[in-house]
């Protein structure tokens, strides 16, 4: 399977142009037709006692939001068509098959139950990094409710490639299926490297038929288990520094905890403050 329909929706925050730009990085990368997506919300939509609101009131409001939704939807086209022209090799059009193509859409109501049904439609979610490490509504709909694999990349990232992917493998249903998914990726790369720590792997022969399974899919690997320190998730990131991964292939939470669980135990923050390389999952 080849990704040839991403889904990016834009949340609040900062570093717009940023993540504009990464994201046509990675719909140039897969040659892949990219919808960027914003959302406008109402204050009628939004407000529960509006029914009491004089209906001039409410209409002044919400013409008040629909200018100020036009005003930044127009800041986001101007980035959007400057960034098209810096990367190149994208163009601004519906899809075409074999060529990296990017669009704008828009919808209107709250912002993660439009995500939820927009998502829908693509092979491949994308999110940037949530802010200090937050989750918001809007990252953890475009991660959980698609049933998409999702890619998390950082939210000022000037290059993006696959050619160098670490497995963060802890035995999870939820690492497995995040590995079947990533493929596409796997089969592409010029090296793909697995590690895991004693905590997750009491048999080196799991590991042995892990990479039995890949090379079953021409798709040849290393391992390595290292240790694990007392803050969640630093391992796997700093052993993908180090040793220059260009992308991380992890199985980020469960059922039952949601987005607070990721590989290597614990809460995810101090991953999503601190990882400088994409971060691909599937729930």
């Amino acid at each position: 399977m080849e990704y040839k329909r991403i889904f990016f929706p834009l949340g609040g925050g900062g570093e717009l142009r940023g993540r504009i730009h990464g994201a046509l990085l990675i719909a140039k990368y897969f040659k892949a037709h990219i919808e960027i997506f914003k959302a406008q919300v109402k204050p009628s939509q939004m407000m529960k006692f509006d029914n009491n609101l004089p209906e001039p009131v409410l209409k002044e409001l919400n013409a008040m939001t629909k200018d100020r939704f036009e005003e930044e939807l127009h800041i986001h086209e101007t980035i959007f068509n400057e960034e098209i022209k810096k990367i190149g090799d994208i163009t601004a059009s519906k899809p075409q098959d074999g060529q990296a193509t990017a669009e704008t859409i828009t919808g209107e109501g709250f912002r993660s139950k439009l995500i939820e049904q927009e998502s829908k439609y693509c092979d491949l979610v994308i999110v940037s990094s949530p802010h200090d490490g937050r989750i918001t509504a809007t990252f953890e709909a475009t991660i959980t409710k698609s049933g998409k694999p999702a890619l998390m990349f950082p939210r000022e990232m000037t290059e993006f490639n696959t050619d160098n992917i670490l497995i963060g493998w802890n035995d999870s249903p939820e690492i497995s299926k995040t590995v079947s998914r990533a493929m596409p990726l796997l089969r592409k790369a010029k090296r793909v490297h697995i590690i895991s720590s004693k905590e997750y792997i009491k048999d080196l022969s799991q590991m042995t038929r892990l990479q039995d399974y890949l090379l079953s899919h021409n798709i040849k690997t290393t391992y390595e288990i290292v240790k694990t320190t007392k803050t969640p998730g630093q391992a796997l990131l700093k052993y993908a520094q180090e040793e220059n991964f260009d992308l991380i292939v992890a199985g980020a939470f469960g059922t039952n905890k949601g987005l607070r669980e990721l590989m290597f135990g614990g809460t995810t923050k101090y991953m999503l403050s601190h990882s400088t390389l994409p971060i691909f999952m599937a729930h």
